[in-house]
């Protein structure tokens, strides 16, 4: 593997830099601490071709790889963790319908998304099925040309807002992993509403809301592969989501080392700048190289994920896990060095902290990843 980035994944690493410092970064505090979801600065993005980055060209894709996608989603998070994870969900929807839909739903469904004409969110997780998925109890029954849904979908990001547009797990036969289908679910379908927009610990920038299924009513012509087939394409969509969230988790951590250094060059104390002080020196050099060696493990995760290597799961896993962890405590350790003014806001180290935590929980949680790394050592 060749760690260099070409002239091209260069632009696109530097595009991306250059969109976040401009349109998010002087932003991201504000969107926090209004909850404010930015769909229009999403809609900016989605004219550069960061709404689509591995879908296909067909139908207005970008057509890019995994590794370009980690590029983009990290000097994003640079900016504001937040939104960067929430355009990874919305690309990992139009991948999907690009990756297991017919011909006829990727041209009805991809060039809305593209654009962010909708806004899409991937609803698998239930109030009773998180990491259990296989357990999920959404009920969609065949009824003539469309299936009839009831349940109740959690935690689903960006649900709700006034372009919504839902790829869902469903039960269509019996228990287990091979009842499930999935299913394309337009936003304004009779049946369908949602819970309160949830108040968390971070991702502020984003709604959270439950989505509900009433008799909702949705057609069979908008079923992603064959009945049945929905889990796969579920976990097929988790590993590319989890890099996509590792390299979030590396773009948020990157900003906070840059932070902690900035102030530690200017700030003071015993007459000597903290730089100075050989315990920071160690610290620093530590969580730039913390970064640097997850930075290149999510690489190699995401060329796996290219190259379709039977190992993609699990490095896909692997690296999930090491990115959120390591993202998690650089951002922890640049607060710590910052003192009292990396716990006030107007810093902006301690969103980032808010931000990175649910990383280690959301594209199933890093006790998850750990279970799929050792099933692949021991089977089972």
């Amino acid at each position: 593997m060749d760690f260099n980035l070409t002239d091209e994944q260069a632009a696109i690493r530097d595009m991306a830099r250059g969109f976040a410092a401009s349109h998010i970064a002087p932003k991201a505090l504000e969107w926090d601490e209004n909850r404010h979801f930015p769909l229009d600065v999403l809609r900016e993005a989605a004219a550069l071709g960061m709404a689509s980055i591995y879908t296909g060209e067909e139908f207005g894709g970008s057509g890019l790889s995994r590794l370009d996608a980690a590029l983009v989603f990290e000097e994003l998070a640079a900016g504001c963790p937040c939104v960067s994870a929430y355009l990874s969900i919305h690309n990992m929807c139009a991948w999907m319908i690009d990756a297991f839909g017919s011909r006829e739903q990727r041209a009805k469904f991809l060039p809305m998304l593209v654009g962010m004409e909708r806004a899409a969110s991937y609803c698998l997780t239930e109030p009773d099925s998180g990491s259990d998925a296989a357990a999920l109890s959404t009920r969609a029954e065949r009824n003539g040309d469309h299936y009839v849904l009831n349940g109740r979908k959690q935690f689903i990001s960006g649900a709700g807002n006034e372009a919504d547009f839902y790829v869902a797990m469903v039960r269509t036969g019996g228990p287990g992993p091979k009842g499930i289908s999935c299913l394309v679910i337009e936003g304004g379908t009779a049946g369908v509403s949602f819970g309160k927009n949830e108040r968390k610990m971070g991702w502020n920038a984003q709604p959270t809301r439950a989505v509900v299924f009433e008799e909702a009513r949705v057609p069979v012509a908008n079923r992603l592969g064959a009945e049945g087939e929905g889990f796969r394409i579920a976990m097929a969509g988790l590993d590319g989501g989890r890099v996509n969230i590792g390299a979030c988790s590396l773009g948020g951590a990157r900003a906070a080392l840059d932070k902690a250094l900035a102030y530690t060059r200017e700030r003071k104390a015993f007459g000597k700048r903290l730089v100075e002080f050989q315990a920071l020196r160690f610290r620093l050099a530590d969580m730039a190289t913390e970064l640097e060696a997850a930075r290149g493990f999510l690489w190699r995760a995401a060329c796996a994920l290219d190259a379709k290597s039977p190992d993609a799961t699990r490095l896909c896993a692997m690296a999930k896990r090491v990115a959120t962890d390591r993202g998690f405590d650089i951002a922890n350790d640049a607060l710590q060095m910052l003192g009292g003014y990396g716990y006030l806001s107007d810093y902006g180290v301690e969103k980032i902290v808010r931000d990175l935590r649910v990383h280690q929980i959301l594209e199933g949680t890093n006790e998850i990843m750990r279970l799929i790394v050792a099933r692949g050592l021991i089977g089972g």
